[in-house]
């Protein structure tokens, strides 16, 4: 089953999670909205926004590869199908990416 993550749309957090898929879907928007290092015990987890004064195109590229290889390493849970983003274009002005992830759940990873 592949599930999606759009950061585009509002969400809370449940601290109980009624399911897996809930559970790493909550941690992936975690992990995407934490700048690489402000967390004070984990300096690890979050992403490098360093590539966020790129032009559009060279950021999206750059922020699809930063997603997939941070989830990949920080969220071992989740097989990232796709990332795409949406393209508003008040966004776009703004400098804003919002990514939208499907994943699937990765058998055997708990």
């Amino acid at each position: 089953m592949i599930y999606t993550v759009d950061m585009t749309q509002p969400s809370t957090i449940n601290f109980a999670p009624e399911s897996k898929a809930e559970e790493v879907a909550q941690n992936i928007r975690t992990i995407l909205t934490t700048p690489l290092g402000s967390s004070p015990l984990a300096r690890d987890i979050g992403l490098d926004y360093s590539i966020i004064d790129e032009p559009g195109p060279i950021a999206e590229a750059r922020t699809a590869a930063e997603v997939t290889t941070a989830l990949a390493i920080q969220e071992p849970r989740a097989q990232i199908v796709e990332v795409s983003f949406n393209g508003v274009l008040s966004d776009a002005l703004k400098g804003r990416l919002k990514p939208v992830i499907k994943f699937t759940l990765a058998e055997g990873v708990e």
